[in-house]
């Protein structure tokens, strides 16, 4: 299940740099959540940074992208996938000019 940040949200900008996925961001009036970024820090944490922080208990579970424990620790190996990849397609350093 991903999480939704409700309109309750009052910007106090302490679940951005809490979300190990970089899900959070700023929307045009509140903080927003990619749900295809979420995964409840499954792979990360016990429990979902964001929810632990907020001040004001504005972050429930998104109705809209209800997920089982197996499919959001699917979700965090193609997250991890996707992180590693810039790495490793670079191409090598060019050879120092003379």
């Amino acid at each position: 299940m991903a999480l939704i940040i409700t309109d309750e949200c009052i910007n106090c900008d302490v679940c951005e740099p809490e979300c190990p996925n970089d899900a959070i961001y700023l929307g045009e009036l509140i903080y927003e959540i990619d749900p295809h970024k979420c995964t409840e820090c499954v792979g990360h944490f016990d429990e979902p940074q964001c929810v632990q922080v907020c001040p004001v208990s504005c972050i429930p579970v998104n109705p809209d992208f209800v997920e089982d424990k197996e499919t959001l620790w699917q979700k965090y190996r193609r997250l991890q996938i996707q992180a590693a990849a810039p790495a490793e397609i670079q191409p090598p350093p060019a050879p120092a000019a003379d």
